[in-house]
């Protein structure tokens, strides 16, 4: 009798051993997966995240794959990036490729029209699949948490620092003049709040005129546009502002030195630094940007994915997160005014080079400077 119940235990315990081994599945073939083979908590589930970017070539987008694989690592989850190619219908298409995976939550990592993708956000919220949002948010239904700088305020600081470097250039005086406004794109939520943060400055000064040109994220549109507006405007142009310096102000500097004029002359100021504007202000062809901690947003939406699916809270309206050290803190939680429900927290963007050196190794540029060096 104890011989045959010695048989059917290890029948039984051989069952579990290939129940266990064939319960790990083979990885996938994705350049932007990052798994381990266990998460820290132990449990037998392993977590995945799906996340969707807007452009992989943009240094900051960079930052965002790069902090949420680490992260990952760290924590011992899959994380699956997809480029959605800042198309509203292929990132739908991905949103529902994750359902259909029933991924464990879900990053939304930048798009350009954020209302043609709320149908997608819907569904992942019927789902049950919790969303973090970087950069811009989604303007409708439920995005758990939406970390990024705030954008118009981060606008308004950068605009005020182009208006006295206009004061400076001029005796202490705001003269009559141009100003050039080098946009991103006009329907892009992101551009829309840096107009209105950098209005709410310029607009205490009649005397200056503003005129607007269409840089639509890139440095090819952006000289155009500056050369055409130099052009028109010749000496009357009393400085340029460049919403997003990273990835338009390469081809502003280079429209104002191909017209022989001399970039410190028109005080550039902008918001998000990346790997060109930070040679640029070491240059001194920038006056100053605000940092976009796009290397540290990541970061906290994978770990607060992480909390999330463990049952571990997570910031919510009313906080205020505070974390010694980190350029980003503190960080005021408030309510998402873009999407239906959710919370809003709103990470520091210090300014380059007036509160934070260049050389600071906390800013992401600089944490990552070995891919930019690599590609050069």
């Amino acid at each position: 009798m104890k011989l045959k119940q010695a048989r059917y235990f290890l029948i039984a315990m051989f069952i579990m051993v290939v129940t266990i081994v064939s319960g790990c599945g083979a990885k996938p073939n994705n350049d932007t997966t990052n798994e381990s083979n266990s998460n820290d908590s132990g449990s037998q589930k392993q977590l995945k995240f799906g996340m969707v970017i807007k452009d992989p070539s943009a240094p900051y987008e960079q930052a965002f794959i790069h902090a949420a694989q680490d992260k990952a690592k760290e924590l011992g989850v899959i994380i699956d990036i997809k480029d959605g190619q800042a198309d509203s219908l292929k990132i739908m298409n991905l949103m529902d490729t994750y359902i259909d995976q029933k991924v464990d939550g879900f990053i939304m990592a930048g798009a350009v029209d954020l209302k043609a993708i709320v149908p997608g956000i819907q569904k992942l919220n019927a789902a049950g699949i919790p969303i973090m949002a970087l950069d811009t948010s989604p303007e409708g239904g439920k995005v758990d948490l939406f970390l990024s700088f705030d954008i118009e305020d981060s606008s308004r600081k950068a605009a005020k620092l182009f208006v006295q470097g206009i004061k400076n250039r001029n005796g202490g005086n705001v003269p009559d003049g141009v100003v050039i406004e080098i946009m991103g794109s006009v329907q892009d939520m992101f551009a829309q709040a840096c107009t209105k943060g950098f209005r709410s400055v310029i607009d205490q000064y009649p005397q200056l005129k503003v005129a607007q040109g269409d840089g639509k994220w890139n440095n090819v549109d952006a000289n155009a546009r500056t050369s055409d507006l130099l052009t028109r405007y010749g000496q009357k142009v009393l400085g340029i502002y460049v919403h997003t310096p990273d990835i338009m102000a390469p081809g502003v500097v280079s429209a104002i030195e191909a017209a022989g004029l001399n970039p410190k002359d028109y005080g550039i100021c902008g918001i998000c630094i990346g790997p060109e504007g930070m040679d640029l202000i070491e240059k001194g062809k920038i006056l100053a940007v605000v940092e976009q901690p796009a290397y540290d947003s990541a970061a906290l939406a994978v770990q607060y994915l992480y909390d999330e699916c463990n049952g571990k809270p997570i910031p919510k309206i009313g906080d205020t997160v505070m974390a010694d050290g980190e350029i980003w803190s503190p960080a005021e939680v408030i309510k998402n005014p873009w999407v239906d429900e959710g919370a809003y927290m709103k990470l520091k963007g210090p300014i380059v080079p007036n509160e934070v050196r260049p050389d600071d190794p906390r800013l992401w540029e600089n944490k990552l400077k070995d891919l930019w060096t690599k590609n050069n």
